[in-house]
């Protein structure tokens, strides 16, 4: 990736595939900073971007912050191997210098856009003899180096497009491989970096298919291997237009300070693209990476709903919170968020023991999106202990204090085996007991002592929850009040 600002889901979809396609035919997953355009380097994004791939669950075998044979991996400080091949493709005559001043190559552009044509350069300082450069260097003027594109592009097998080629010579003028400041351009950077990392396949994003004959008339140029390449199709909004990166609601970063799991959009970014043999929700890495083939990728772009985002973490939350290893990292995490909100508030500090937290988890699994809901007002109950007065039990039914004595006869007989079936049934039979309290007042009645709500979970849920004690305790301390 270039190092311009944060990773997003774009970027993130395009080293998914890398790391999938590696790790499918056991090869090496290589991260390389692409930083030669230094105006637009953003300053700690190179960092950023490797700690979003170990969010994620993708880590690059070799990397800037990992180190490697084949380092260093950041571009700009490989300069003299640019030098060096430009030196070499100028010796051999696939590349010369060129002294057009930015003035003049402005005027070139102005020109073609006023007659409609599209801007491209003149390849004058192609035809210079080698004593007229030699003049030019001796005045000290300023140069870059050129390659000369040639006609006659031989076709490329594309892994997804299929058979391609693009005479770029027709189309474009020679293009910058050298900048006069040492630093390449993105087309000769990665063509050496490629080679000499040992680079067997690339798979990138569909905007470089057309430059992709181009690359191969350099490594042409200088005798070397190319790569296999596979170009991904676009990922687009779902009504096909580009993703916004307006408010920064496309960045990982987002994602992961709202609380989604990495899992969830591993999953979302390929169930909208192709290469697998089936489209299901929440498949984990190790299924993506079984199911891949890279001939299965289409050329359709793929279109992201961010609005079913919530649903796929759904889904990979119930998997962490069936598994006992991933649901004490969720205990931990949900212990921190409890704290955060409402710790100023605080009753009683067994609300943070292990084993109500866990039961919390496991009772709501499947009901919640996201670990932040469970600290949302809906479940304030579970952290807080409402404050409810008597009276406003008894808008509801005369008979609070014979509906407190039978649920507190219930709870001491079933404190040993709560479970949300059999309460259901208690409760229905106690609700028989009562003079004229309906089963529903009777439900409302309960609920607004445990939760001081309204709405949220069931009431039989909310019990078992809370437990045996919590409940009575909160019954008597309404009928007191």
């Amino acid at each position: 990736p270039t190092i311009t600002g944060f990773l997003h889901l774009g970027g993130l979809r395009t080293a998914l595939y890398n790391y999938i396609f590696a790790k499918k035919h056991q090869g090496t997953f290589i991260l390389r900073v692409e930083d030669t355009d230094q105006n637009r380097v953003v300053p700690g994004a190179a960092e950023g971007i490797e700690d979003m791939l170990d969010w994620a669950g993708i880590p690059p075998d070799e990397s800037p912050g990992r180190g490697g044979p084949a380092g260093p991996y950041v571009q700009s400080q490989r300069l003299e191997l640019y030098g060096r091949a430009g030196e070499a493709l100028l010796a051999s005559g696939a590349a010369y210098r060129c002294f057009c001043s930015p003035q003049r190559l402005q005027l070139l552009r102005k020109d073609a856009l006023r007659s409609q044509q599209t801007p491209r350069y003149d390849n004058r300082c192609r035809h210079l003899t080698p004593a007229e450069v030699a003049q030019k260097l001796s005045q000290g003027l300023d140069c870059v180096i050129r390659f000369r594109l040639e006609k006659g592009v031989e076709p490329f097998q594309d892994l997804v497009y299929g058979w391609n080629k693009h005479e770029v010579a027709e189309v474009e003028g020679d293009p910058v491989i050298l900048k006069g400041d040492g630093f390449p351009t993105y087309h000769l950077a990665n063509v050496v970096d490629d080679h000499y990392m040992g680079i067997t396949h690339v798979l990138r994003g569909t905007e470089w298919l057309a430059s992709t004959s181009k690359h191969l008339l350099l490594y042409k140029a200088f005798g070397w291997e190319p790569p296999q390449f596979g170009h991904l199709p676009l990922l687009l909004n779902k009504d096909g237009g580009k993703l916004s990166k307006r408010q920064g609601d496309i960045f990982l970063e987002r994602f992961a300070r709202d609380g989604f799991l990495p899992e969830a959009l591993l999953d979302i970014v390929t169930n909208c693209g192709s290469g697998f043999t089936e489209k299901q929700m929440g498949r984990t890495l190790e299924e993506l990476i079984s199911q891949f083939e890279v001939g299965r990728i289409t050329t359709h772009s793929a279109l992201l709903d961010l609005e079913a985002l919530p649903e796929f973490n759904r889904i990979h939350l119930i998997r962490h919170i069936e598994n006992q290893g991933l649901r004490q990292k969720l205990i931990k995490e949900l212990q921190g968020l409890v704290e955060l909100v409402y710790g100023d508030q605080q009753v009683d500090p067994d609300v943070l023991e292990n084993d109500y937290v866990e039961r919390v988890l496991l009772l709501r699994k499947g009901h919640i999106s996201l670990l932040k809901n469970l600290v949302s007002s809906d479940y304030s109950y579970l952290w807080v202990r409402p404050s409810v007065s008597r009276q406003q039990l008894q808008t509801i039914s005369a008979e609070v204090d014979e509906i407190g004595k039978l649920v507190l006869g219930l709870m001491t007989r079933q404190a040993a085996a709560l479970t949300v079936e059999e309460l259901n049934k208690d409760l229905r039979s106690l609700q028989k007991q009562t003079r004229a309290t309906k089963y529903s007042s009777m439900m409302q009645l309960l609920r607004l002592v445990l939760s001081g709500r309204q709405h949220g979970p069931s009431v039989a849920e909310m019990m078992v929850t809370l437990g045996a004690e919590e409940v009575c305790g909160r019954i008597r301390r309404a009928l007191s009040s």
